[in-house]
């Protein structure tokens, strides 16, 4: 199966946005900190990535399903570790 290169760039940016993202994460969820995390910033961005997984789950734009499925899955664990450190 070929790929075209427009697919491949949009894999290439969704990996990357993805992949950045991660270490804060991995940070947040290992030191269970949340002192310095907004707390509406990450509803608001949980909400953002959730309604872009809609968005490309109803127009098959696989780039934007798996890039923001595995965000959303990384943002709400820090919302739900936020929530409940208060």
């Amino acid at each position: 199966m070929a790929v075209d290169p427009i697919t491949l760039t949009g894999f290439a940016a969704a990996a990357l946005t993805t992949f950045a993202f991660v270490p804060q994460v991995v940070r947040t969820l290992r030191t269970r900190d949340t002192r310095a995390i907004s707390l509406w910033m990450y509803v608001l961005f949980t909400a953002g990535v959730f309604l872009w997984l809609v968005y490309g789950s109803v127009l098959a734009l696989w780039p934007v399903v798996i890039a923001n499925g595995v965000t959303f899955l990384l943002a709400f664990a820090v919302l739900v570790l936020k929530i409940r450190n208060g």
